[in-house]
């Protein structure tokens, strides 16, 4: 199945779905996140770097889709090398592999993607594979696993969906919307689904500082959606919380360890706190190509760093003295203990994880 044919298909159940990444003959096609909401603009990147580029400016961001993003870039990199020996075809893939890989360090799916690919193409050249098979063989991996990530958003959005009561009223944080997977969505395709299912939920955004995802994305996946929302300063949401009769706080995730720890976007733990406090049930929302099985607890998922500009002068304005120092950790790791349950296409699920 082509990504077309996909596209096709998941539009006509879901008429707001748009595939977030995607291959356009020869190139990667996405949309670029950075000019949202105000333009609907799409990149068609041409080379392995520009892929990266995309990735480490959040044109592309949230981990399914980086991991789609990782495994297009791979694909894009077998038909750049012209190499026909197919041993030295696989190593150049190794190597531009890593490079994708490192791109952003949190989001566990973008290296179990790129590995997935590789791992098929050495067996693929183990068995005798022509350089073109294997080239062949990048784009069907990548494409099998945009087709897995949106058939996951939907199985883990219908889970999410079933413990929504008719008029729920839902916080969210940073985007969790199709444009964070392939297309589908995680968080916020709970409510996408829930919505089509004729209930009427009601979603508290937030802003999600400092690049504002939750104001700039979600709000506009639900504006496209026609449900009903406010976005909110990511600091009222423990005053939501207390005054709103919230019913669940629904967050994606980048990395989920063993132990069921969830790095997720600057500012979850903090809500996972409030929730907490105020009885409310905190759920992570993500595919089971989040979970790092290697990875024993929160303690040992590297959180990525990132420019200072982005706190201090966001969208090319200074809203700080230009030499103020700056701490800008892009996660934060919420503990087990915070969490209600994780919904995968499983269910909702609880540690001890089956594998």
């Amino acid at each position: 199945m082509t990504s077309d044919d996909q596209n096709q298909l998941t539009s006509e159940e879901s008429p707001e779905l748009l595939l977030t990444v995607s291959w356009n003959e020869g190139s990667v096609r996405m949309i670029d996140q950075t000019a949202l909401p105000m333009r609907e603009d799409y990149l068609d990147l041409n080379s392995v770097d520009e892929v990266i580029a995309a990735i480490r400016r959040l044109s592309v961001r949230g981990a399914p889709a980086i991991g789609v993003a990782g495994a297009m870039g791979l694909a894009l990199a077998a038909t750049k090398c012209q190499d026909d020996d197919p041993t030295k075809l696989h190593s150049a893939l190794v190597s531009e592999g890593a490079r994708l890989g490192a791109a952003r360090p949190t989001a566990v799916n973008l290296v179990w993607a790129i590995e997935r690919s590789l791992a098929s193409v050495a067996a693929a050249v183990s068995a005798g594979a022509t350089a073109e098979e294997v080239r062949a063989l990048t784009l069907r991996t990548a494409e099998e696993i945009l087709a897995e990530d949106l058939a996951c958003s939907a199985a883990l959005s219908r889970a999410g969906a079933a413990i929504l009561p008719e008029e729920a009223r839902v916080i969210t944080h940073c985007n969790t919307g199709g444009l964070a997977t392939a297309g589908g969505g995680t968080a916020l395709g709970v409510v996408l689904e829930a919505a089509r299912q004729g209930k009427r939920p009601f979603v508290y955004a937030d802003e999600t500082r400092p690049l504002l995802q939750g104001a700039r994305l979600t709000a506009w996946e639900l504006q496209r959606a026609g449900v009903d929302y406010a976005v909110q300063c990511d600091g009222a949401c423990a005053w939501t919380l207390a005054t709103k009769k919230i019913d669940a706080v629904l967050v994606g995730s980048d990395r989920v360890a063993k132990n069921g720890d969830a790095a997720n976007k600057i500012g979850t733990l903090a809500l996972a706190i409030a929730a907490k406090e105020y009885g409310v049930p905190f759920y992570i929302v993500a595919p089971r190509s989040t979970f790092d099985f290697a990875v024993a607890s929160g303690s040992e998922i590297p959180i990525e760093q990132r420019a200072r500009e982005e706190v201090i002068r966001p969208f090319g304005d200074w809203i700080a003295p230009p030499e103020a120092e700056v701490f800008n950790p892009a996660f934060d790791v919420t503990p087990a203990r915070l969490i209600r349950g994780w919904i995968t296409e499983r269910g909702v699920e609880t540690p001890p994880f089956a594998s």
